[in-house]
């Protein structure tokens, strides 16, 4: 089922889309929604959304940087642009940024239907490609795919002249591909599949990476693939490397690999020593295989997985405990105060908890709010303020959600069971 995500400061916008359309009927599941880009950016990363549809004007970070921040490090989600506001200089914006709708409010449901149905296409029609370009590499390799492949694999070599290397980056560009780049971090990708499997799985990678922008590019790899990443500085690289790493998990090729391992090697900032990376990365993975099969996981440079995790998690945790009742609290806030990115925190911090820091932060807010319901008499609204929520209709709405009950519902139950 599609997956959309909805974002729009106003309440009554987002419960009438909530509630007046068929989404499940229609194929489609509305997974979240947020008041404003910057809440919803970590959310529509840790539910692997499909589509974004936002409201344009919103406080902290409206609708246009929103679509440009998923477009920067997720680029395969739809967008869609909802506004009150029929102005041009907003549509050129949005169709810049690779936005390919723009709906007026008030919506209809024809609208909706009509303008999700063409984003699916679009969807449907890049997994198609996909899968197009997996079946023609598997019976009959492009030239120059193949040679833009075997290229990247020379990069990946032990041993390496730096002479050889620069002729590698001239024979790139003239096959259309820029390599150079303020820095670079190299992926190890490993799977067990074999043969038709193993072709299906880097032809999905391959796809992923062409979404990149130019910014990621896939090859084979000894024990599976590996992938390029550029960027302009090394939080640019290594925000990349984590949201394509966290895609990559999340494709239906590769969803059903028990074993999936993928290590990120150490950022480099001269092209000549990408080696560097992919050995650090490399050495990782043998690190990790060493005491039997890798589960499926993404572990990074600075330590061996859970121990490096551990540190940086149980610091996020102390942090989001101690500030979950900021209505204004994101990823970036924690992920500042713990000194990683934010792709790198949400990695790692779903994989120690089992959590996404979403629904982390959700359950703190909603288990504090219980206990005010228990112990106190303060109205809703006030409760709501107190957990971190500015909204008392979207707090209502998350606590539903989450216990099944309204929050005076929740209330009344607990009361009458203490009787």
């Amino acid at each position: 089922m599609t997956k959309v995500f909805l974002v729009d400061d106003e309440i009554a916008i987002r419960e009438n889309l909530r509630n007046s359309f068929p989404w499940e009927e229609k194929g489609f599941q509305l997974a979240g929604e947020a008041p404003d880009g910057e809440m919803a950016l970590p959310m529509i990363r840790d539910l692997n959304v499909d589509i974004l549809l936002t409201d344009i004007r919103m406080p902290f970070m409206d609708g246009m940087k929103l679509c440009e921040e998923v477009q920067r490090t997720m680029p395969w989600v739809e967008r869609i642009i909802l506004s009150g506001y029929d102005d041009f200089e907003y549509a050129r914006k949005a169709i810049s940024l690779g936005v390919r709708e723009y709906l007026l409010k008030p919506v209809t449901a024809k609208e909706l239907e009509d303008v999700l149905n063409r984003a699916r296409s679009q969807i449907e029609e890049r997994r198609r490609e996909r899968e197009n370009l997996t079946a023609l590499k598997h019976r009959a390799m492009n030239e120059n795919a193949f040679l833009r492949d075997k290229l990247l694999e020379s990069l990946f070599t032990d041993e390496g002249d730096p002479a050889d290397d620069d002729a590698v980056v001239s024979q790139m560009r003239g096959l259309g591909v820029n390599l150079m780049a303020g820095c670079y971090a190299v992926l190890d990708i490993s799977f067990e599949s074999e043969g038709e499997a193993r072709a299906a799985c880097r032809g999905a990678l391959a796809g992923l990476a062409e979404m990149s922008g130019g910014t990621v590019f896939v090859c084979s790899g000894a024990k599976g693939a590996r992938a390029l990443v550029l960027g302009d500085h090394p939080e640019d690289v290594e925000e990349r490397a984590y949201s394509f790493a966290n895609s990559a998990m999340h494709l239906p090729e590769l969803e059903q690999e028990q074993h999936l391992l993928i290590t990120i090697g150490d950022t480099v900032e001269d092209f000549h020593e990408i080696r560097k990376s992919m050995r650090s990365a490399r050495h990782l993975r043998h690190l990790q295989t060493a005491e039997g099969p890798a589960k499926r996981s993404i572990v990074s440079p600075g330590g061996r997985g859970s121990g490096y995790g551990d540190g940086a998690v149980t610091k996020a945790r102390l942090f989001l405990e101690e500030h979950f009742s900021n209505p204004n609290l994101m990823l970036s806030d924690a992920a500042e105060a713990v000194h990683l990115s934010q792709s790198h925190l949400s990695t790692i911090f779903a994989q120690e908890t089992g959590m996404t820091f979403t629904q982390y932060l959700t359950g703190l807010r909603i288990g504090r709010a219980r206990e005010l319901l228990e112990t106190t008499d303060l109205r809703s609204f006030r409760i709501a303020e107190d957990v971190g929520y500015n909204d008392a209709h979207y707090f209502s709405y998350m606590f539903k959600r989450s216990t099944g009950m309204t929050p005076s519902e929740y209330r009344k139950i607990r009361r009458d069971q203490k009787k």
